[in-house]
């Protein structure tokens, strides 16, 4: 039986979302999904491209906490306006934060209430509307709650996939990958694209996820558990990637 935590369990989720991406520029906001990217670089997917934050490209993966001037092996040059090329073309995939989001995957991490006069000023924008129609996105909710899963959201920030359908060609490369919480994986792997429960994480219920969730979700009947980290993988996250233990801050318990 293993004994990986709930922000392993996540951290191995997040890192699932990555599979088949190939050489794909992975971009990852918050601990868990910097981490998750990181160990799917380290296993199963090493050809996943990641910057050193600056202008390079590094084939080595660099720990989440640790010796922050560890030298980079370099592989290649990237200075910021080449990310383009990439962001561009479907070739980049992105986790993102979620203040809100809704069952289409429409997202909000601008503003809570009217745009013109809202209640709380969030983060604003920022890359959200041309990531989610240019390249596959997923999101990380470390806070699974009804105030996050909402049925509509206040702001649309990012592309959710009833939108997407009206923009037709222009969003040929949008792709929500999946959404990653502190309860469980969500999809949108449904005839009408509305948001699925794949998977429950070790010890939560389906009455657990309903009763924080704001709208109907679409649940299978017979919901699986998310994988547990394998040995390898725990022995890379707590050893190598994240021995300072930021994942456990972001995910108690």
């Amino acid at each position: 039986m293993s004994d990986a935590t709930r922000a392993e369990v996540c951290t191995t989720a997040v890192a699932d979302a990555f599979r088949g991406d190939g050489e794909r520029l992975a971009s990852a906001f918050g601990a868990i999904p910097a981490l998750g990217a990181r160990l799917a670089k380290s296993t199963f997917e090493p050809d996943l491209l990641m910057t050193d934050g600056v202008a390079y490209l590094r084939d080595d993966v660099a720990p989440l906490t640790g010796d922050a001037a560890q030298e980079p092996v370099v592989e290649g040059w990237m200075p910021f306006r080449r990310v383009f090329d990439l962001l561009w073309n479907g070739r980049r995939h992105v986790v993102m934060t979620a203040t809100q989001i809704d069952r289409y995957g429409n997202h909000n991490f601008a503003c809570i209430g009217p745009h013109a006069k809202p209640k709380a000023q969030l983060l604003g924008m920022r890359g959200a509307p041309g990531n989610t129609i240019s390249h596959p996105t997923s999101y990380w909710v470390p806070n699974h709650s009804t105030r996050v899963f909402v049925e509509q959201v206040d702001v649309v920030s990012g592309v959710g996939y009833d939108r997407a359908r009206k923009l037709g060609s222009a969003a040929r490369f949008h792709e929500i990958r999946c959404v990653v919480s502190n309860l469980g994986v969500f999809d949108f792997d449904t005839p009408d694209r509305r948001m699925r429960l794949a998977s429950l994480h070790p010890g939560v219920s389906i009455d657990e996820v309903v009763e924080q969730t704001g709208f109907e979700l679409t649940i299978p009947d017979d919901a699986p558990t998310t994988r547990t980290p394998d040995a390898e993988e725990l022995r890379l996250i707590r050893e190598v990637l994240d021995p300072g233990g930021a994942r456990d801050r972001e995910v108690p318990g």
